[in-house]
């Protein structure tokens, strides 16, 4: 039998594109719930970090939310243009921008625990394998981070 020497760049045969394409998927379908809250994805990503561990510098936020510093400072200044943050200069290292929630930021938290509620089911897998899909993901980025 004649080796397929192409196999290797099949589409089929590739774990970066069901992952790519699933995720895309995902983040599409979180569009309308999350126009109802005024945010993007990426935004909403962002919420939930300041929602679960409070203010912190852009740098420690970026670590927390796998985004660099380029696509993090203009997400942060439409945030704050929102009224969701505010992002000031720390005293003691005029390098470190500190950003953190405001009222209406904190008060926003509110409406987005509807969030996953309205996303319930948008991967239609049984619980067990979202769980087990989730835990090889957490596997995956963790192992990947160690490498860097």
């Amino acid at each position: 039998m004649k080796e397929d020497r192409y196999a290797c760049i099949r589409l089929e045969n590739q774990l970066c594109f069901p992952l790519y394409a699933c995720a895309k998927e995902v983040v599409r379908r979180y569009r309308e719930p999350l126009e109802e809250l005024g945010l993007t994805y990426t935004q909403y990503i962002v919420m939930m970090a300041f929602w679960e561990y409070g203010g912190m510098t852009e740098k420690e936020l970026g670590s927390i939310v796998r985004l660099d510093s380029g696509t993090l400072t203009p997400l942060l200044k439409r945030l704050e243009k929102l009224g969701l943050v505010t992002r000031s200069r720390q005293e003691q290292d005029e390098r470190n921008l500190f950003v953190s929630l405001t009222e209406a930021g904190e008060a926003l938290k509110e409406e987005a625990v509807k969030v996953p509620g309205k996303m319930a089911g948008c991967v239609n897998l049984p619980v067990d394998e979202l769980i087990q899909l989730k835990q090889l993901l957490d596997k995956a980025l963790n192992r990947m981070e160690e490498e860097k």
